[in-house]
């Protein structure tokens, strides 16, 4: 349990490395950095499968691949960004902020009781509440013609990636003889391969990304995140979601709201408001809850 508890908490923290990427380029659109991201997953994945000679998936392995990169990856991204593209941040960031209360809910144990989840799912939904609240915890509301159409958008990106925690976590479970790095490498072919597709129809022309001042530090960053939190990040999920509870995992996902918040609060040069530093402060004990719920 121990082991599945650190590989979540440490592809959270390399998942929280995305939300203060962004922050250090200007000039590319939130499509170019997740296709750049996930095509630098592809490539690592690519790379490691060939040169360690590991396995290609067969058919079906193949096909869960893509239908749950598409779930956890591609498709959630692109949802989100259409969510934010209409409904601005606030809203879509809160409700996709609830993702580790549904995977948790979703995810019980049979042997579990409810009323042992209850200490960790109230923690975290007052920690949301908490920065929701916080006058610098997010920015950016719309509410104009399509607003509505956003908070559909955010609602399906919702279910898009709980159904991606569920899924992968039983397909990973059901397939023990697959190895979690060669499950990485199978999901980032897939992914880098949606990426490809979702800057076609979405991404920058290729002149504007080529006139970019940024475009070198933007490469780097690419492959860091694409390197660290998409293809090293899977494989520790993956460790997680094989030796934990679906529910546990659930509740790991609030560490990545934690490194990200300590990533941007580095990046800014300040210290949490006292709302945030609450908000922390219940993110981590919910963690702890759950954790003791599970033992």
């Amino acid at each position: 349990m121990l082991t599945g508890v650190l590989a979540g908490v440490g592809a959270g923290a390399l998942w929280g490395l995305v939300f203060v990427a962004p922050r250090m380029v200007s000039g590319f659109s939130a499509v170019d950095l997740a296709s750049g991201r996930f095509v630098a997953y592809g490539a690592v994945a690519v790379l490691v499968g060939v040169t360690a000679r590991r396995p290609l998936p067969n058919a079906s392995q193949a096909l869960s691949a893509i239908g749950l990169s598409l779930l956890g990856f591609t498709g959630y991204y692109l949802l989100l960004v259409l969510a934010i593209r209409d409904a601005g941040t606030e809203v879509p960031t809160l409700i996709i902020g609830t993702i580790p209360i549904w995977v948790m809910l979703l995810g019980k144990p049979g042997h579990l009781r409810w009323g042992a989840l209850v200490p960790g799912i109230v923690l975290t939904a007052a920690g949301l509440a908490l920065m929701a609240l916080s006058p610098r915890g997010a920015a950016g509301g719309a509410h104009g013609e399509h607003y509505v159409r956003g908070l559909l958008f955010a609602a399906a990106s919702l279910a898009s990636w709980t159904a991606f925690a569920l899924l992968n976590s039983a397909w990973l479970k059901r397939h023990p003889e697959v190895r979690v790095t060669d499950w990485a490498n199978w999901l980032g072919l897939a992914t880098g391969a949606g990426a490809i597709l979702l800057w076609l129809v979405a991404g920058s022309d290729a002149s504007q990304l080529r006139a970019q001042p940024d475009l070198g530090l933007f490469a780097v960053l690419a492959l860091a995140t694409g390197a660290g939190s998409a293809w090293l990040a899977t494989i520790l999920w993956n460790v997680a979601s094989r030796r934990l509870s679906a529910s546990l995992c659930g509740q790991l996902i609030v560490s990545e709201t934690l490194f990200a918040l300590a990533y941007s609060f580095a990046w800014d040069g300040r210290w949490p408001t006292p709302a945030q530093a609450a908000a922390v402060v219940l993110f981590t004990l919910g963690i702890l809850a759950a954790i003791h719920a599970h033992r």
